[in-house]
């Protein structure tokens, strides 16, 4: 601990580049300044600063100390914040990045800030692969992998893709028994609102003659127009399994072609990479992990 003791004040002298103005910002004289960094260099081993009459100057080992000086004193400094934070109660703006499925999430949303009245959430959705830090955003929620390495990130929960249709359409059109089926079905498609491209049908493609493109029937660039057109009996549609526990429950969509299809995928969030969670962060990444996809 007295060496802990001694870190700031050699960090100071290294600065200043002088043990007496290191002094007068510490509080301490001269002499003090020089015989602590004395005592540290011979608990080293090493020489940390080159002495002349007016000026000091870090040796080789003096610059390396430096820097891993710094390091220690920004954990210490960050472990005492994060000790403080746990008796502060979580406040203040927090901007969240959403995908455009982030609507069918929002029960998990509203209990967040029903559970957290003090924090402000600042919700953007989008499907657009957001700049988290350029762009000022705390955290987003995505599917996929992470790539940048300046993030962190957390898997919050894994989705499946299904294809369902309502009993009523079934009885009218006939239930597909392999995917090749689906060309003489009404088939509902999801558009990615920022790229236009239709979303892929998780169908297993075992046909040699290529791969089956379900017929775009109907296409919508939002999920819920797509639940109620299918509930309605309009047609086939796949849909992440998040959203149809419910209506699977209920019976009001069913699902069909269960053996030919495979998809799975995993939301997460991620947020600038930092040794410090501000404590409205660190309550929302672990309410999310706990509430966005609770048991099935």
């Amino acid at each position: 601990m007295d060496s802990l003791g001694a870190l700031p004040i050699f960090i100071q002298a290294a600065e200043t580049r002088s043990f007496t103005a290191a002094g007068q910002q510490l509080g301490l004289s001269a002499s003090a300044v020089g015989k602590a960094i004395a005592r540290l260099e011979g608990r080293l081993g090493v020489r940390l600063f080159h002495r002349s009459t007016r000026t000091i100057t870090l040796t080789q080992e003096g610059h390396l100390f430096l820097a891993r000086c710094r390091r220690i004193l920004g954990e210490v400094a960050a472990a005492e914040q994060e000790l403080a934070d746990t008796h502060a109660t979580p406040s203040g703006r927090l901007r969240v990045s959403l995908p455009m499925v982030g609507m069918l999430l929002m029960p998990a949303v509203n209990a967040f800030i029903r559970t957290y009245p003090e924090i402000e959430p600042d919700l953007d959705f989008t499907d657009r692969l957001v700049d988290v830090i350029g762009e000022g955003f705390d955290v987003v929620l995505r599917t996929g992998d992470a790539a940048d390495s300046r993030l962190m990130t957390r898997v919050v929960g894994t989705f499946h893709h299904r294809l369902v249709a309502s009993p009523i359409y079934l009885e009218r059109h006939g239930t597909p028994i392999e995917p090749a089926d689906l060309v003489h079905h009404v088939c509902l498609r999801h558009r990615y609102p920022t790229t236009g491209k239709l979303e892929a049908w998780p169908l297993r493609q075992d046909r040699p003659a290529g791969a089956i493109e379900p017929p775009a029937t109907v296409v919508a660039s939002a999920l819920e127009p797509l639940i109620s057109m299918a509930e309605a009996g309009l047609g086939i549609v796949s849909l992440p399994d998040f959203v149809l526990h419910e209506h699977l429950r209920t019976g009001h969509l069913v699902p069909v072609l269960s053996d030919h299809t495979a998809h799975s995928g995993v939301f997460r969030l991620l947020w600038p990479s930092s040794p410090y969670l501000p404590p409205k962060l660190r309550v929302f990444i672990d309410f999310m992990t706990e509430n966005l996809f609770p048991s099935k």
